[in-house]
């Protein structure tokens, strides 16, 4: 299916409408909104990154949508002008440990929260992918599903997290070349699956996701025996 390429205007049309949200807080009152979205959630190894931004009323930035959409090089444009333009941007990575001791569910929440509140400039209202988060310092929140398709800062937040998640892996690839980190970003294809299959376990890997849980299990079963 061939995608139609917008022009200058229909795409200012488009980004436009992912302010809805924003705009329609902004008429509530609320004026720092923050979008909250992460990276790596269902890949096998590595941290989750979660990214968190407040972008100024009504920012252009050209083709911002969901990070799943864009190719590698307009995300790393798109990345560079809102480290530029944004009012306030954080990254935080919650590491494999965490979230074979918490959950990936719960460790994302947690990294979320986190990336909140390492903003440099607080927000008073934040709109995150998904997730319902409670702040202690009473910020108020909403989830919006699909929302790093529906809302500018959401958008940015899930270009923030896969950039910064991608160059980890990046780094990944070189302890690890033969797992082809660099193409696969830890998640489970059937490369990267027949590599572990030849090579084994990387300290990478989540201990709690497939394959790895059932390995543990049956190594169990055969000490048992």
């Amino acid at each position: 299916m061939t995608i139609k390429k917008l022009n200058l205007d229909e795409d200012k049309a488009r980004v436009e409408q992912l302010y809805k949200f924003e705009n329609e807080l902004r008429a509530e009152g609320y004026n720092l909104i923050a979008g909250v979205d992460e990276a790596g959630r269902g890949a096998l190894i590595g941290a989750v990154v979660i990214g968190a931004v407040i972008l100024p009323p009504n920012l252009y930035l050209e083709n911002l949508d969901d990070s799943k959409k864009l190719s590698p090089q307009i995300r790393e444009k798109l990345y560079n002008e809102i480290i530029s333009n944004a009012v306030s941007v954080a990254s935080v990575a919650v590491s494999v440990e965490e979230i074979d001791k918490l959950n990936i569910y719960q460790a994302t929440l947690n990294g979320m929260i986190k990336a909140v509140n390492c903003l440099p400039v607080k927000p008073d209202f934040v709109l995150a992918d998904a997730m319902n988060l409670h702040f202690k310092n009473k910020i108020q929140s909403r989830a919006l599903i699909h929302g790093d398709a529906l809302s500018a800062s959401i958008a940015a937040a899930s270009i923030v997290a896969k950039v910064t998640r991608d160059r980890l892996t990046e780094d990944w690839s070189k302890i690890f070349p033969q797992y082809g980190f660099e193409k696969n970003r830890g998640y489970g294809t059937k490369e990267h699956l027949a590599a572990i299959e030849k090579f084994g376990f990387t300290p990478l890997h989540r201990k709690t996701f497939e394959p790895y849980k059932s390995s543990l299990r049956q190594n169990v079963q055969l000490e048992l025996f």
